[in-house]
């Protein structure tokens, strides 16, 4: 029984150095990424390795934006979404009662996050905001080109959201009306 003793008494010990040396290994490692993170990390490295697999290879202070929307068009064909063509009979129509033979391209909210976090990555790497390719106008338009293509082939009305000075204004009536409704209190002098 005493041999018993000594035999987890020894045991124990070196489980608490392992505990302490385990609890050492996890001070030294990095805090996890975030899933943002990690998809900005996934993102910027898919698009380094476009660049170098371009003929010939691209480097990064070479790349503009016609780099960035050929990459956005490469994409495509992973893409997931029905894009109907116009001569299409589902076209404009959200949901076609049978399938067609329309190509699967990237939805528009996908590329418009893609290019956000490829900007963000690209100046975290040392890049200038004005120099940025993923920040071009021509981004910006390409990508409100394919917003407006995609709703209409899906039979989506776009509508550009109202301006907020209507909400304002609206507020400021709805404010007036609580501050008209009030009653004084009696003074009691």
């Amino acid at each position: 029984m005493s041999s018993d003793r000594r035999k987890d008494s020894a045991e124990g010990s070196s489980r608490s150095s392992g505990a302490t040396g385990d609890n050492h290994q996890l001070q030294q490692q990095p805090a996890p990424l975030s899933r943002y993170e990690s998809q900005k990390r996934r993102d910027w490295n898919t698009f380094g390795q476009y660049l170098r697999n371009q003929t010939p290879p691209v480097s990064l202070p070479q790349c503009n934006f016609n780099h960035v929307l050929d990459f956005l068009r490469y994409l495509d064909q992973f893409g997931k979404t029905k894009v109907h063509l116009n001569s299409c009979v589902f076209f404009g129509q959200p949901d076609p009662p049978a399938p067609c033979t329309c190509p699967l391209k990237q939805a528009w909210g996908s590329l418009d996050a893609l290019i956000g976090r490829l900007r963000a990555a690209y100046e975290e790497h040392g890049g200038s905001p004005e120099m940025n390719p993923f920040g071009n106008g021509a981004i910006r338009v390409y990508l409100r080109e394919i917003k407006e293509c995609q709703a209409k082939a899906r039979g989506i009305p776009y509508k550009k959201k109202k301006k907020k000075r209507i909400q304002i204004k609206a507020n400021d009536e709805a404010k007036a009306f609580e501050a008209s409704s009030l009653i004084p209190l009696a003074s009691s002098d």
